[in-house]
Order: C-alpha cells, then sequence, then structure tokens
C-alpha cells in the first residue's frame, strides 16, 4: 500500500532516519526525520499558480511541538496547542532564513512548510532534526529550490568541539552554534558563546559545515529515491530593455540620492526619483508597470554596489571599516533601576534595566515541563523609529528574533543566581532606526544593566558587518545601514566583550559564503567592537557598586531542610503572618534556601530576625528579648526568637515573693529573659528575674540552689496502673515517695497541657 522510501545515516553518535512516501502523501513533499527518539514530520506544499499583480515570494514556514511529544498534557485552561510560543517562533525563523535565499529569483508561487514535533526524547533537541526535514522534504518536493542544506548543532568544551549536543552538555560548555549550509558554502548562523576567540569560533562554523555536509549527502541519496519531477518555471530575465531605459531616466537622480548622508532627505530624493520612474511607464500596461517597479530596486542596488567595490565609497561618505558616532547617556530615566539612551548614528533605543524577586521570573511550558527565565530582554520596533505609519501592538517574529540576539549577548555575562538573587527584565525601545537595531539593543542593554548595579563580567558591544559580492570581488562594510542592509549579500552579527565573542548571527542573501569571507568579517568586527566599547565607557566604565534607591533589595539565607515547616506553618500560615507583619516578600525553595526582599531594609532584617527566631534552637544561660503572649495564674508565657514560647512561672519574676503575675507583667509588654532548661520535650523554662529588665545584663543569682529532681526514668511499673477489668493488687500508687504535700491557692485545678514537664510532676 505504501511506496515508503528511507534513508539512514550514523551521525554524532545517534542514527539518522529520513523516511517519505508513508505519511502526508498528498503534500508536495512530507518527510519524517528521525533522530535519536526524536521525531519531526515536515509536510511541504507549493501553489501551482502565481496571485496576479503578485511581486514577492511568500515563503511562510510554521514549527509547532506537540506536548504530546513528550507525554504531556498543556498547561492553563485551554488544553491544547495555541499560538506560537517564542521558542516556536525562534524555530521558525531557524528553518526560514537559510532556506528563503535557495529560490531563483522571480519564482513568485507561495509555499508552505509545516514542521511538527511528534516525538520528543528529553535529550535531542528537535530543532536540527525540523531544519534537516525541511530542507528533505522541499529537495523531494519538485519545487525549484537551489537546496538542499544541512544543518549541525555544535558545542565546545576542554578545546574540542561536540556534534550536536544536549542541553546540559551545552550548559556545562562554552557555546551553542547552530548552523545551515549548502554543500559550498555556509548559508546561516546562530549562537550564544562564553567569550570564544575569533579563531575557535570560525573553527566551529567550518566544523559544523562539514558534518552538514553528511547530512545534505543522505537527503540527495532520498531524492534519487523519492523526488517528484522538477517544476517547469520560466524565470528568463528579459527585463534588460528595461532596465537600461529606467538607467537613462534616472540613474543619475539615484546616483546623487545615495551621496546625501541624511536619511530623511535620501529617502525624499529616492521617492522623486521612483515618481519619474513610474511616470515614464505610466502608459504601459499593469503588468510592465510591476516589472519596472521591480526593475527600479536593481537598478538602486547595482549603483550603491559598484560605487561600494570599485570607489569604497559608501552611502554616508564613510569608509569599509568606519563606525557612525556614538553617544551614550546612563541614569536617563529617573524612576527606573537601570536605564541608558544609545545613538549610534542615525539609530537609538532607550534601555531599561528592572530588577524583580524570584515571583517575577518567567514560567515557560514546552516539551521538558516547567522551566524559569530569570533573565528577559524584550525588544519593540514601533513604526515611528523608521518614520513610517504602521502596525503598533503584540509583538511579530521579527522582534521576538532581534531580541533573542541581544539576549543571547548578555546572557553569558551575568551573574550566577547564587551571587545575585535577582530576576532582570531588560527592555529595548527603538526610537530611530537606520541599520542595526539590534546591535544598539546590546550597547544600551549592556549600558542599563551596569547603570542598576547588576555585576556583569564585562560590558559588551556588538556590531553588524555588511558584504558586496560580486563574483570573487567583495568588500566587507562595518556598522552597516539599513540600505546598505537591503542592497547588500549579508548580515553579519558580532557582539562581545574586550575578551571574545558572545553571539554570532549571519544571514546570506546569496548561496553561501567562503570560509575567506567569514575570517575578514569576524577580524573586521573585531576592531568594530573594540571601537565601541571604548565609546560605551565614556558614559560608565564600570557598573555602580549600588543598587537603585527603588530597586528591591534581596537577602539570602539558608536553613535546614528539617526547619522548612516551621517557617511556613500549617497552610502557610507563619510564613503570611511574616509578611503581612514586617511588609517584605519571602520566598523560600525546596532546598532551605530563603529570599528576603524589599525595598526598605528595615522590613527585611525584621523578616530575617523572625525566621532565624523560629529556625534557630534557644541556648540555655542566654538572654534574649521576648513578649508577653499568655498570663496564667502560675506565671507567663514569653514568646522570644520570633516563633518559641517559653514559660517564666511566678517564681522567676521576681527575687521576692509574688502573688500574682499580673502584678508585675501585662500581655504584649516587651521583657527580657534568661534560658534556664529544655527539658527532653522541648519546653522551656524561662527566668526573668536574673536579666535587668533596663539594661538586659544578667543579674546573679542569690536564692539558695534547688534540689535535683528525680529522673524521669522507670518509676516501677507502669504510672498508669492496670488497664481497666485488672483485678490485680495495684499497691499504693506514690509507693516511697512520701506523703503529698499540700497545694497553696495557686496550685489549685488540674495542670494545663501547655505547662513544662517540670511543673506537672508532683515533686
Amino acid at each position: 500500500m505504501f511506496d515508503v522510501k528511507t534513508v539512514s545515516l550514523e551521525w554524532g553518535g545517534k542514527t539518522l532516519t529520513l523516511e517519505t512516501g508513508r505519511i502526508a502523501r498528498q503534500a508536495d513533499g512530507a518527510v519524517l526525520a528521525t533522530y535519536g527518539e526524536t521525531v519531526v514530520l515536515c509536510a511541504v506544499t507549493a501553489a501551482k499558480s502565481v496571485k496576479e499583480g503578485q511581486d514577492f515570494f511568500p515563503l511562510t514556514v510554521h514549527y509547532q511541538e506537540k506536548f504530546s511529544a513528550a507525554g504531556r498534557i498543556p498547561g492553563g485552561f485551554f488544553k491544547r496547542e495555541r499560538g506560537a510560543t517564542e521558542k516556536e517562533t525562534l524555530v521558525s525563523r531557524l528553518i526560514d532564513r537559510p532556506v528563503r535565499p535557495l529560490f531563483p529569483e522571480g519564482f513568485y508561487n507561495e509555499i508552505n512548510v509545516i514542521a511538527q514535533v511528534m516525538s520528543y526524547d528529553g535529550e535531542t533537541e528537535p530543532d536540527i532534526v525540523a531544519m534537516i526535514a525541511a530542507s528533505a522534504a522541499l529537495t523531494i518536493s519538485g519545487v525549484p529550490f537551489l537546496g538542499p542544506i544541512g544543518a549541525a548543532r555544535v558545542g565546545f568544551k576542554d578545546g574540542e568541539y561536540q556534534l550536536n549536543p544536549n542541553m546540559a552538555q551545552v550548559a556545562e560548555g562554552r557555546l551553542d552554534l547552530v548552523v545551515a549550509a549548502t554543500d559550498t558554502a555556509v548559508m546561516m548562523v546562530e549562537s550564544e558563546a562564553k567569550e570564544l576567540t575569533e579563531d575557535e569560533m570560525l573553527g566551529a562554523v567550518m566544523f559544523a559545515h562539514a558534518e552538514s555536509r553528511k547530512v545534505i549527502g543522505a537527503i540527495i541519496e532520498l531524492a534519487e529515491k523519492a523526488a517528484k519531477d522538477p517544476w517547469e518555471v520560466d524565470l528568463t530575465d528579459n527585463t534588460a530593455d528595461i532596465k537600461a531605459k529606467l538607467k537613462s531616466i534616472v540613474g543619475d537622480d539615484i546616483a546623487a540620492a545615495y551621496k546625501l548622508t541624511n536619511k530623511s532627505e535620501r529617502a525624499n530624493a529616492l521617492n522623486a526619483a521612483r515618481d519619474k520612474a513610474k511616470a515614464a511607464f505610466s502608459e504601459e500596461s499593469p503588468q510592465t508597470q510591476m516589472v519596472a517597479i521591480k526593475t527600479l530596486k536593481k537598478v538602486e542596488s547595482d549603483i550603491v554596489r559598484t560605487a561600494i567595490l570599485k570607489d569604497g565609497q559608501r552611502i554616508d561618505g564613510r569608509t569599509v571599516t568606519q563606525v557612525r558616532p556614538i553617544e551614550s547617556i546612563v541614569g536617563f530615566l529617573p524612576r527606573t533601576h537601570g536605564s541608558a539612551l544609545f545613538t549610534r548614528g542615525e539609530t537609538q533605543t532607550i534601555c531599561t534595566t528592572t530588577l524583580g524577586t524570584k515571583d517575577a521570573e518567567q514560567m515557560i511550558d514546552g516539551l521538558d515541563g516547567l522551566t524559569y527565565q530569570r533573565f528577559m530582554l524584550h525588544y519593540n520596533f514601533p513604526p515611528y523609529s523608521v518614520g513610517e505609519v504602521g502596525r503598533f501592538g503584540a509583538p511579530g517574529r521579527r522582534e521576538i528574533g532581534h531580541g533573542k540576539l541581544a539576549w543571547r549577548a548578555l546572557n553569558p555575562v551575568l551573574p550566577s543566581k547564587e551571587d545575585f538573587p535577582y530576576t532582570i527584565r531588560v527592555l529595548s525601545d527603538v526610537t530611530e532606526s537606520n541599520g542595526s537595531s539590534s546591535m544598539a539593543t546590546v550597547c544600551g542593554g549592556c549600558l542599563s544593566l551596569m547603570d542598576a548595579g547588576v555585576p556583569i563580567l564585562r560590558p559588551v558591544s556588538g556590531i553588524a558587518m555588511g558584504l558586496i559580492l560580486e563574483g570573487d570581488d567583495f568588500t566587507v562594510l562595518s556598522d552597516i545601514l539599513g540600505d546598505e542592509d537591503h542592497l547588500g549579500d549579508m548580515d553579519f552579527k558580532v557582539a562581545g566583550t574586550s575578551e571574545g565573542i558572545t553571539s554570532l548571527q549571519m544571514d546570506i542573501k546569496v548561496a553561501g559564503i567562503t570560509e575567506e569571507i567569514f575570517r575578514t568579517a569576524l577580524a573586521q568586527a573585531k576592531g568594530g567592537r573594540a571601537h565601541i566599547l571604548g565609546e560605551m565607557t565614556r558614559a560608565l566604565g564600570e557598573v555602580r557598586t549600588e543598587l537603585s534607591a527603588h530597586a528591591p533589595r534581596i537577602e539570602t539565607i539558608s536553613i535546614d531542610k528539617s526547619k522548612i515547616r516551621e517557617v511556613i506553618g500549617t497552610g502557610g500560615k507563619v510564613i503570611r503572618e511574616i509578611v503581612a507583619t514586617t511588609g517584605a516578600k519571602v520566598d523560600i525553595d525546596d532546598e532551605g534556601v530563603i529570599k528576603i526582599s524589599s525595598a526598605d531594609v528595615a522590613q527585611i532584617e525584621a523578616a530575617k530576625k523572625w525566621i532565624l527566631g523560629i529556625v534557630e534552637e534557644p541556648e540555655v544561660g542566654k538572654v534574649y528579648n521576648g513578649k508577653v503572649v499568655n498570663i496564667v495564674d502560675f506565671g507567663a508565657f514569653v514568646n522570644f526568637m520570633g516563633g518559641r514560647d517559653g514559660l517564666v512561672h511566678v517564681s522567676e519574676m521576681k527575687n521576692e515573693r509574688v502573688e500574682k503575675p499580673t502584678d508585675v507583667v501585662k500581655e504584649g509588654q516587651e521583657v527580657k529573659v534568661k534560658v534556664l532548661e529544655i527539658d527532653n520535650r522541648g519546653k522551656v523554662r524561662l527566668s526573668m528575674r536574673l536579666v535587668d529588665q533596663e539594661t538586659g545584663a544578667e543579674i546573679e543569682d542569690t536564692r539558695a540552689p534547688r534540689e535535683p529532681r528525680e529522673p524521669r526514668g522507670d518509676r516501677g511499673g507502669d504510672r498508669r496502673g492496670p488497664k481497666p477489668g485488672d483485678k490485680g493488687d495495684r499497691g499504693p500508687r506514690r509507693n516511697d515517695r512520701g506523703p503529698r504535700r499540700e497545694r497553696s491557692d495557686r496550685d489549685e485545678g488540674p495542670a494545663p497541657d501547655h505547662m513544662p514537664a517540670f511543673l506537672k510532676s508532683d515533686d
């Protein structure tokens, strides 16, 4: 019934299997990829015709994680997969970025790529498997895809590169790198690193490329067995005459416009040239007009690229290695915990840092279960930042991707949770944009963290590099403008400290770049990063030693795990009382680590003292401050050490005889007490008479010492006597203990349950 085709490859210590022909047979291409016990199904469908008037390539990639893949039911009210999570959005972009440039110019049929995680083994990350499955499905679908691509994840530990490490191995190492590549060149790079050198990073990319080639071989083998007939697509370029006409009409106007250094002036001049071109083709057919508009972009690209390659002349007049002017201001906003305004040329962002407690951590429900993230970075790109009218609201895929890139750049230099027990949120609001607002976010975000007093390892700067490639000739551009990004061949972003790279991202618009171009870009970016770091230190050279007055303070203490129950209390009664009374926020984990937070140091100290009073054991002979909580006929119960109660017998209130406890104390009174005894049941006997109630100094005991009491042990048989029905001779209950003493008026009535053991005795 099924015509199943399969290929397998031993790769990175596991078997990678690609299968087609069994599932989703009505799609143009469908591949089930299995690596370890992680399984991803990817199906590709393509529209057979192009919508009238369409002049762009509508490729859409959707990556989805099924909770059932990990044997889980989604949390929350809706028990089904909902909108895309941040991870799903990022992986969708990870697949889209290397695939999109491999479709020929002029191909505008809509294509849908859907990758779904069907099984997850808790070890093998599904993103690489999804990328491979998508490449294989496109390759066998028959659409004009100039692939296939391979993909690999690389770790780095103890000087050795690791192929497809699991997340635990990644956390232990210094690198998390994902590379997608064709057989001849690298197409896409995404990474987070712990200050790797340029040579170490380049070695990781080349290692990943070599391993990707093995996957490409397997995909080609599958295509030889199962590929559909290639589409017949007419992509003949017959725009030469239109291009020549446009150059003659507006070529000089475009060249003059790109010599204007101000973005607004340049945009106005370009719009005037475009209007002039449209007018020249106003009498032509709608199809010809559409082609002319598309061709005009090629004319603009040719003019800019030629000027850079031949003359080294950039749009704004800079040299190829020159960085735009930088201005940084910290402490920009008065009430935030940390803030910075970072401006580089016509790119600007306001970055703020907010510090919070543990309950502000982001809860993430994914295939690995519930996890918590203490560092968040959110990037916003409002339409006014580019002088346009547009949608303003929830972040799109681009904003999520740019925010994650900046997150990866800053995360490696953050202090550990133990050293700095705060939840950290950095917010980047881009207010102007003309090239690499994500790298401005890295720089501004770093300054805002330093302004907030977050003890980062070292400052981080970032720079975006561009590429103009014609045949074997190429030029790498430092700190690219928006137009250089649009008209160039590469977007290459590098962030790092003075000691090494913390993040690298590369997207390419041509069929890959070589090792030589990669090495040149890394070296040039290093110089640019160093320059930007120098400019940043002018605003703030080191981390502030004090937190903002508006930031919460957090103090951490550790207690024995056996005491956690006492601090929390029945149903949380005790911890709620601590919070309500002191005003501090208290968090306690299963290991006995307690975090006390408040903007008021006095509240923290009060809560800390209370908790320590609960968990500490009282010491015999030590003096404590206490409060009278209950008065009875024979004395008063005093609360001390926050959660301890002890009895001050009436005889221990003063050195002289006291008739009634109320003659000496009243409920709520603050007193000083000395611990006399702690019995084997934890009952505490206290004394007020041995402590100066004004100074707290101990007073010498002038009374004669008490006779030692009879040990509480075996008193000759069962104290309770025979059980009901036992007719044996019980004998005298008191044996030889002597006659019962007469009780005074104060001794009348049964002994209360909370009375210490030594007072319940008849001795």
